[in-house]
């Protein structure tokens, strides 16, 4: 009987064992397919990461090929992207909530910051997109039962913006700001990935508006919907001219 025992339970470690090393096996195949499921849902765009290569042992590894396309009405570049970011993760908390990401570095980050003829921009309806997902309290659609997340430090560096405006005849780039994000949801019991979404949104787009500011764009000459204000305003202050009076017809 206890010999069962005994076998009963090494069939049990065997299968925990080969259960853990299918998920860790598993773990980039998993932290790509979330990426693009929830952060498409939340942005309302497509997002594409084309790998991710974390090493099991150490924790660190890079995510490559991440990509956020504009929302409708706009153009066809992507509003966001970088080619690779450096990522440090406490592997003793991956099976328990919150999960604790120690550093994220995104390096060269491509931002492209457009304005419609209204002076909308791409990224403000990104971020409203966001904000619309994180606002509620609601978890996108694919996020499930996922635990929540703490990033000590986030980064993001030498970076540039691409500004497209209507009146420009082509892009003008400007360097971006570092970014710097410390302890996102430390307080507590960690963040949604909502929540860092939109966190993370909402300072790219406040570090593309001073990379405008620094550069002295003043982006509202610049945008069809001002040059339309102007026209109607200089339209309405123009003294208008009572109109002849009609002359009579000869027989």
């Amino acid at each position: 009987m206890m010999k069962k025992i005994l076998i009963g339970l090494g069939v049990l470690v065997v299968i925990v064992a080969v259960g853990i090393f299918v998920f860790l096996g598993n773990l980039n195949d998993i932290v790509r397919a979330a990426v693009e499921k929830v952060g498409s849902d939340m942005t309302q765009t497509n997002v594409v990461l084309n790998e991710v290569d974390i090493e099991l042992t150490s924790g660190k590894g890079a995510l490559r090929g991440f990509r956020v396309t504009n929302p409708s009405g706009f153009s066809d570049d992507d509003a966001f992207k970088f080619d690779e970011v450096s990522v440090s993760i406490d592997l003793s908390s991956v099976r328990s909530d919150p999960i604790i990401i120690k550093e994220v570095i995104i390096s060269g980050p491509e931002v492209v910051y457009e304005f419609g003829d209204d002076g909308v921009s791409n990224l403000d309806r990104l971020n409203k997109n966001v904000q619309s997902k994180s606002g509620g309290g609601e978890k996108s659609s694919g996020g499930g039962d996922s635990p929540n997340i703490v990033i000590e430090s986030l980064v993001l560096q030498n970076g540039k913006v691409a500004v497209i405006a209507p009146l420009l005849n082509e892009k003008l780039s400007v360097p971006l700001p570092t970014i710097r994000l410390k302890d996102i949801g430390k307080d507590g019991k960690g963040a949604t990935p909502e929540e860092i979404a939109s966190q993370i949104m909402d300072a790219v787009l406040k570090g593309a508006q001073n990379a405008v500011a620094n550069a002295k764009i003043n982006v509202d000459q610049l945008t069809g919907a001002a040059m339309k204000q102007v026209e109607e305003a200089a339209g309405e202050a123009r003294p208008r001219v009572p109109a002849a009076p009609a002359m009579p017809s000869r027989a």
